[in-house]
């Protein structure tokens, strides 16, 4: 059959669907998305239904410009607000602890591959380099998992955690790019020069995504476009510009991206609301791109060669390097609970991005290059499938989780307002409970603070007034300046589906 555009079309869009399906499925059981979509993706390769995917280049291009645009949005969502408390925490465990996790993890390879593997003659600086794809941690699958059970992180370390898998990925991309310089050398390496370069692009990353996230701001305010919805595209524009001049300036893109996103995130501009959505959802095609094409490269049947040195990698990640890189990068907060690191160690997740920096010595022609890739695949597959599927059971087991308390999310009213805008909504469904007191509006007892504005009957909506009369099934909407005297009305009222 010949290949064409429609065919292509067609297929990627089947595979999307699937995707989608499956990421559904995973949202509802507690398994990981990612570990859904990477199955979809090994399926419908090679050794699945037959689809042939080995350009390398086109991978890496695919993997490289999802992860500049999943690293963007990422830091636009992030409030500084709530990571200052616990900003230096979390800088510590995305510089310090990747490196420190990278360094152990690399001794444990050059040690068990020396006893499983001794043929291949993997050398230490080889083993250093594996270990370096594989020291940062995926946020997106954890805090999907951790709100498909709903919930609640205590003492701060969801901003924590979102702050370290959003930043820690740069730290770990410059290890993986100076391992791979450092091997194909033809001389005795320069581990000095290698550390100045490490540092060098850290700062000039860090300057460039700040500098250039305050002037993005500046652009889009001040650049007045007669259509609405170029806005989006507008800062998707400058989020390119900015990861790909970094380069240039020889400073690390993804850290620069990830600043910036947090500069323009935490900013006023014009049409903040309509960008933040389309990156939230351009971020999570993105990923399913990335994890699909990761999928399609991998060759499930060379994975049986790798599986004991794998299990075995996996579980001294798991339970020796990562808890020792934790454990150490937090020695000085001795107010941290010895409960809070553990849950920390424990999201050591591996994502997509291991396999995304494992196809870097591939490209680069890095001997055993594709028995590394196939380890990092391998224990990217245990991570999720052990850690991921029970973070909300250690959250519980710990004592870290509550209960969410946050109130019903609008489904009748397809309205959202600024995060300017302090003020909660919600929407109440008028049970004959609630009309026990009268059926007018004024008779509802709601709280001060708090106001009725839209009710929608029988696919109809009106703005209400004191002595409209109030009928069961109708839909309120809610706006308040005080949730917690909210959420006890509403529990009084018997409208139970508080949170959504």
């Amino acid at each position: 059959m010949e290949i064409t555009v429609e065919l292509v079309l067609l297929g990627i869009s089947i595979l999307f669907f699937l995707s989608i399906l499956a990421g559904k499925a995973g949202y509802k059981f507690g398994v990981p998305a990612l570990l859904l979509f990477l199955t979809v993706g090994m399926l419908s390769g090679s050794d699945g239904l037959g689809v042939q995917f080995e350009n390398l280049a086109v991978a890496q291009a695919i993997g490289t410009i999802a992860l500049c645009i999943i690293l963007f949005s990422g830091g636009m969502d992030t409030k500084l607000e709530e990571i200052k408390p616990i900003a230096v925490q979390g800088i510590i465990l995305a510089t310090f602890g990747v490196l420190l996790t990278a360094i152990v993890t690399g001794f444990i390879i050059w040690w068990i591959l020396g006893m499983t593997h001794e043929a291949l003659g993997i050398s230490l600086l080889t083993s250093m380099l594996l270990a370096s794809t594989m020291a940062s941690t995926d946020s997106a699958s954890v805090f999907s998992i951790l709100r498909s059970k709903g919930l609640n992180l205590k003492n701060n370390l969801k901003p924590m955690l979102e702050l370290e898998s959003g930043s820690n990925d740069p730290m770990a991309y410059i290890l993986t790019v100076t391992f791979i310089d450092l091997i194909m050398m033809d001389s005795m390496p320069n581990y000095w020069m290698a550390g100045g370069t490490l540092l060098m692009q850290l700062m000039i990353g860090a300057m460039a995504g700040y500098f250039f996230g305050k002037l993005a701001i500046r652009l889009i305010n001040k650049l007045q476009v007669d259509n609405s919805a170029l806005y989006p595209i507008l800062v998707l524009t400058c989020c390119i510009f900015i990861f790909s001049f970094t380069y240039f300036l020889q400073g690390n893109g993804f850290l620069a991206v990830y600043i910036s996103g947090l500069v323009i995130g935490n900013a006023r501009f014009v049409h903040k609301r309509s960008t933040l959505n389309f990156f939230d959802g351009l971020a999570w095609l993105s990923q399913l791109l990335m994890f699909l094409t990761l999928g399609l490269l991998v060759n499930p049947g060379e994975l049986v060669h790798v599986i004991v040195p794998g299990s075995i990698i996996s579980v001294a990640m798991i339970l020796f390097s990562r808890p020792i890189s934790v454990f150490a990068s937090l020695l000085p907060f001795t107010k941290m609970g010895n409960k809070d690191k553990l849950f920390i160690s424990w999201v050591g997740l591996r994502g997509a991005v291991p396999i995304i920096f494992a196809i870097l010595p591939l490209a680069a022609g890095v001997p055993h290059a594709r028995f590394m890739f196939n380890i990092v695949f391998f224990c990217t597959l245990v991570s999720l499938i052990v850690q991921g599927t029970s973070l909300s059971r250690v959250a519980v087991w710990l004592g870290l989780a509550d209960k969410p308390s946050e109130l019903k999310k609008l489904e009748e009213f397809d309205m959202e307002f600024s995060d300017e805008i302090k003020s909660v909504t919600t929407e109440i469904t008028i049970t004959s409970q609630a009309l026990r007191g009268g059926s007018y509006l004024m008779n509802l007892p709601l709280p001060d603070k708090t106001l009725a504005v839209l009710v929608k009957r029988d696919g109809m909506y009106f703005v209400p007034k004191g002595k409209t009369v109030l009928q069961e099934n109708d839909k309120v909407l809610i706006i308040t300046d005080d949730q917690q005297a909210l959420q006890e009305t509403l529990r009084n009222m018997n409208q139970v589906d508080l949170a959504d």
